[in-house]
Order: structure tokens, then sequence, then C-alpha cells
């Protein structure tokens, strides 16, 4: 028997109105149309030939709406091998040949790019609620050598972010909250 999928809409750009499926699975949460239409708002400026780092991939709803509004390049990073090859298949179905799904853990990622020159204008860093450890995966960034001058990086909580978590060196752009979500957008 097959497992249930679900599905989110991609709210603009080339792909606007396409749906990506994605499976069923514990702690998989998209981030909402609600959420997303505000964020890439705030990334409006940014999107367009960037290239976007989304760690904690899940859906990839996120990744797939950067590539949808003109992202030069999208790196999708999912541990979760049904959710990577989900992501892998709707890549696929849209014939988009501008990103790629790494199949490991968001931290092991972020380690093996620390000697390289690859550079993100934007970082979606959205993990599990029931993970937590915001502060070591923003630290993680900080330390990995792959934000630009003025990059963007969103972050997404169950609650208000601890402003010690966040480095010392990146500004808060601007911040929100939906339900019980929270989201912020910050500047290295």
């Amino acid at each position: 028997m097959p497992a249930h999928r679900n599905t989110v809409r991609i709210i603009a750009g080339k792909f606007r109105s396409r749906k990506i499926n994605f499976p069923n699975l514990p702690d998989l949460r998209p981030t909402t149309d609600r959420i997303r239409e505000t964020l890439f708002n705030w990334l409006q400026d940014s999107v367009p030939n960037g290239n976007c780092l989304d760690l904690f991939a899940g859906s990839g709803a996120l990744g797939f709406e950067a590539l949808s509004r003109g992202a030069t390049s999208v790196i999708f990073v999912e541990k979760n091998l049904q959710a990577a090859k989900s992501i892998e298949r709707n890549l696929t179905l849209l014939n988009i040949e501008n990103a790629y799904c790494y199949k490991t853990s968001a931290e092991q990622y972020l380690k093996n790019i620390q000697d390289t020159e690859m550079k993100f204008e934007v970082i979606f860093l959205d993990p599990p609620f029931a993970e937590g450890g915001l502060n070591v995966y923003c630290k993680l960034l900080e330390e990995c050598g792959c934000l630009d001058n003025e990059s963007k990086i969103y972050l997404e909580s169950p609650g208000q972010l601890k402003l010690e978590s966040i480095p010392d060196s990146w500004n808060e752009l601007k911040s929100k909250r939906a339900g019980e979500v929270y989201f912020y957008l910050f500047e290295s």
C-alpha cells in the first residue's frame, strides 16, 4: 500500500500554482502559504539570481519557491531518505537542473563545506521543532564560511527566539508571528 502523500502549492513565479508532493512523515511540517508569502515578500530583492541553501528541506517548499522566483541555484539538505527522494522526484517532474539534494544531516553538510568557496545569499533554517538546537545550527552557519556579506538567513521557531542564540554579527531585519510559529529574517 503506498504511503499517504501530501502536497504544497508553489505560490508565485515560474512554477506558480504547481504542486509538489511530499511523504507523510513525523515532524515534516512545510512552511505555510501565509508564512511563505510574507517571507518571499521580504526576500524579493535577494532571491532572484541568488544561491540558496535549504537546510532541513523536508518538503522542499522553501527551496522550490525560491527556484520558482528566479534563484540561480538551490541546495536542499535533507537527512530523511524518503523526503530527500521526494525532493528529487519533484526536481525531475519540474525539469529543474539548477538544484541538488544532499541526503545528509544539516550539521554534516555545514561541516563538509567549511573549506570550500561555497557562498549563499539566502539560507532557510527551519529544523523540526521537536529537534530544537537552533542555536547550534546558527553557530555552525556562522563558522562554516558559507555566508556572504549581507546573506539573508531565515529562521522558523516554535517560540520566541532567545537572542543569545543568534551570532553577534547577524542583524535582525524582520520578524513576525503566525499562530504558534515565530519567523525571522536576519542578515549576516
